[in-house]
């Protein structure tokens, strides 16, 4: 994996509690590191994509795990943009934990409208910075 090939990175810490009784990192952790990484790009204070009154939702979500991950730790995590479509996109992730790939996860989100509950179109501004961490074609 070239670390260059994920556009946004970020790191979480692994907890003690993200364990199991088995000693590795529990799956539904791993779930938790993905939002971790969506959040560090949808939701950055200087370049989020969300506006007033609308969310973003995950509308599908596929985890592919790759090897085991262990505390104490830290979990980085890549994302980058696979499509744009007109209300939704879909956002290619990487978990890495000391340059072992941990994870790979797909997920396809949609904006919504928070008052009527439906998806809604992807401003502008949203699909110009998709396209920042946008996989070349």
């Amino acid at each position: 994996m070239d670390r260059s090939d994920y556009r946004s990175w970020t790191m979480d810490t692994i907890r003690f509690a993200d364990t199991d009784k088995l000693g590795h990192v529990n799956n539904a952790a791993f779930s938790t590191f993905l939002e971790t990484g969506r959040v560090h790009f949808l939701l950055d204070p200087a370049r989020g994509l969300n506006s007033p009154g609308v969310s973003f939702v995950i509308a599908k979500l596929i985890l592919d795990f790759k090897a085991e991950m262990h505390w104490p730790g830290e979990a980085h995590i890549g994302t980058r943009c696979k499509s744009i479509g007109r209300s939704s996109f879909v956002l290619e992730q990487v978990i890495v934990q000391n340059d072992t790939v941990a994870a790979l996860a797909e997920t396809v989100m949609v904006m919504f409208d928070e008052a009527t509950r439906k998806s809604t179109p992807l401003p502008d501004s949203a699909i110009a910075r998709l396209k920042e961490i946008q996989v070349a074609s």
